[in-house]
């Protein structure tokens, strides 16, 4: 039977010939990753369970969410996992080295056709090179160290076909902002992506490593890139090894198959709060900027930094205007000083940073301010993410035009003079949060429920990264849905037993298990939702929470405070109040098992 690329992938991991959609195998993983915010929590899963490490050759910490290490809470969690790696002969890429996804690919540890696994929620970038890379929970992780497999159920498959002719202006950035103008965050939710057609063909490996690592922003599993011969030199030539790379079958069958013509592609940003409310550039040029941030894991490559010192040579950032430059990696940085970019970025009034993960990770450069308004390479803009001001989500070349005009514009737009602040204006910000608890272990539950109708509540709505730090359990419960505006005051009004009902792709954005445990620790029973983040739906999983998708509330006519009955093995939702029935999905054999055993790792 023919099988698309992941279908290839995962079959050669698991031992099967043929995989399809919706089966659960366990896979084999090549290298699995743990970063400084989920190594903590990871130590913690293995030595509470008295877990050994399966391989640890395999077996990696990468330090790059803040890699200066001056948050206290950080360099706790760092010098634990330094401690805990020399006792067991794991490497450390340390806060020296940059993005841990990034030098998967450039030390050569991952190759076409491989599979890895971190606590990073844009491990999927690993699909620029062709191979299978996923974002996972610290229990997760915790089980593949000890492992060395973690089960996986087979995405259905989308296959993307551009044509046309690339116009001249657009980036790569550009490219990934178009698709998600195109499909938004959750219509391509659960799907492995797969990308043809000439204008990939031509497309560099950075340029391929910009678009994957925005699946996560689509909803998407993975963006998988077919490798090209570059591709393959590349890799051969950083790893030292002679793969074969895998490809997908000709007859293979994809549940979709789109065409996309990108000769109409025009640059665009992202307004500030979801990476998928794309407009052109030109609709807010002119939107006045107090800041600009260049790197993350999207847009940190060596050809973003020489687009970025074209554009900035021999001018000047405008006055009152930051501008942030975080290379992706230390390798990219020395580059950049040997070729002289770095003298570049300094003289035009930038402040460059050591590489790392740098803006979207609390803590780092390009954190914003209340009232700040910022345009950056990032992949996300949710709010608090970046800060607690504005963002703009755009390419390297409409920042770094931007940060030299004081307002968001295009290079050919760049004015002889920038535009200067010529008054304060503050703007007030709110966080907003809510909490919930769950505790139950029998196959039906009944509750009273809190009725959040909105789509695309993400993690940090749920539990705000600059929270990341904390590991004890009883401590996240103050802080569930502290950023999710209207919902503050959740975790005082929330009780055990009550049970959250929502909308589409709850729980997208990152891999954190705060994000789950937080309402564990409040008592909440369950999580019913139209669709669940595919990371988040199996941290959830995994640490025995209820999440139930069910497609359509429509006939249970719910009002917010009712109460509900699921039977977790028939599927079926009923109303208490009016003993109206729905249907949702039952549990599977692999989450009722967990389930019961009261977590992965139980």
């Amino acid at each position: 039977m023919a099988m698309t690329l992941v279908e290839k992938i995962l079959a050669a991991h698991s031992g099967s010939n043929i995989l399809k959609p919706g089966e659960i195998t366990d896979i084999d993983i090549d290298i699995r990753v743990a970063r400084d915010f989920g190594g903590a929590n990871v130590v913690k899963n293995i030595r509470e369970h008295k877990l050994n490490i399966e391989n640890p050759e395999k077996t990696l910490f990468t330090f790059d969410c803040n890699p200066t290490g001056s948050d206290q809470k950080y360099a706790v969690n760092q010098h634990l996992c330094r401690q805990f790696a020399r006792e067991n002969g794991i490497r450390v890429f340390d806060i020296n080295a940059g993005i841990g996804t990034h030098i998967l690919i450039d030390e050569g540890f991952v190759v076409p056709g491989a599979t890895a696994v971190s606590t990073d929620s844009h491990a999927n970038i690993l699909g620029a090179v062709g191979a299978f890379g996923q974002g996972m929970g610290d229990m997760d992780i915790a089980a593949v160290w000890y492992k060395g497999k973690i089960w996986f159920k087979v995405p259905p498959s989308v296959k993307i076909n551009l044509k046309g002719k690339m116009p001249g202006n657009i980036s790569a950035k550009d490219v990934i902002l178009n698709l998600l103008g195109i499909f938004g965050a959750n219509s391509l939710l659960g799907y492995s992506v797969e990308m043809y057609g000439d204008p990939v063909d031509k497309m560099s490996l950075d340029e391929r490593m910009t678009i994957s690592s925005m699946a996560t922003e689509m909803g998407a599993i993975i963006i998988l890139f077919p490798p090209s011969q570059e591709v393959i030199d590349y890799c051969r030539k950083r790893s030292g090894k002679n793969f074969q790379p895998l490809y997908a079958d000709e007859e293979a069958l994809y549940d979709k198959t789109i065409e996309i013509d990108v000769s109409v592609f025009l640059p665009l940003v992202s307004r500030p709060g979801e990476p998928h409310d794309t407009v052109s550039v030109m609709s807010v040029a002119g939107q006045k900027i107090d800041s600009a941030f260049i790197g993350s894991c999207t847009n940190g490559r060596m050809e973003d930094m020489l687009k970025t010192a074209a554009i900035l040579k021999g001018k000047n950032v405008a006055p009152g205007v930051i501008l942030k430059i975080v290379p992706a990696t230390d390798e990219i940085w020395k580059i950049c000083l040997e070729q002289g970019l770095l003298d570049i970025f300094k003289k035009s009034g930038a402040l460059v940073s050591n590489a790392g993960c740098a803006g979207c990770a609390a803590g780092q450069v390009g954190q914003n301010g209340p009232g700040e308004v910022t345009i950056s390479t990032g992949n996300r803009n949710f709010p608090g993410k970046q800060g607690k001001g504005s963002v703009f989500l755009a390419s390297p070349e409409v920042v770094a035009a931007s940060a030299v005009a004081g307002h968001i514009t295009t290079p050919d737009m760049i004015p002889a003079v920038p535009s200067l602040f010529e008054q304060k204006v503050t703007t007030a910000v709110t966080d907003s949060h809510e909490k919930k608890s769950i505790k139950a272990k029998p196959d039906e539950i009944a509750g009273r429920i809190w009725f959040v109708q909105r789509d695309n509540i993400d993690t940090d709505m749920i539990f705000h990264n600059r929270y990341l730090a904390i590991t004890d359990t009883k401590e996240m419960r103050q802080y569930t849905f502290n950023n999710l505006k209207g919902f503050e005051d959740f975790s005082g009004k929330a009780q055990p037993g009550d049970i959250v009902v929502t909308g589409k792709n709850f729980g997208s954005g990152s891999s954190r298990q705060q994000a789950v445990d937080c309402f564990i620790s409040l008592g909440i029973r369950a999580i019913v939702a139209k669709s669940f983040g595919a990371i988040y739906e199996r941290n959830a999983i995994n640490a025995a929470l209820p999440v139930i998708c069910c497609k359509s509330f429509d006939e249970l006519e719910l009002h917010d405070g009712d109460n509900i009955k699921i039977n977790f093995r028939t599927g079926i939702i009923i109303n208490l109040r009016n003993n109206k029935k729905t249907d949702a999905e039952p549990f599977s054999d692999v989450q009722l098992e967990i389930y019961r055993n009261g977590g992965l790792l139980a």
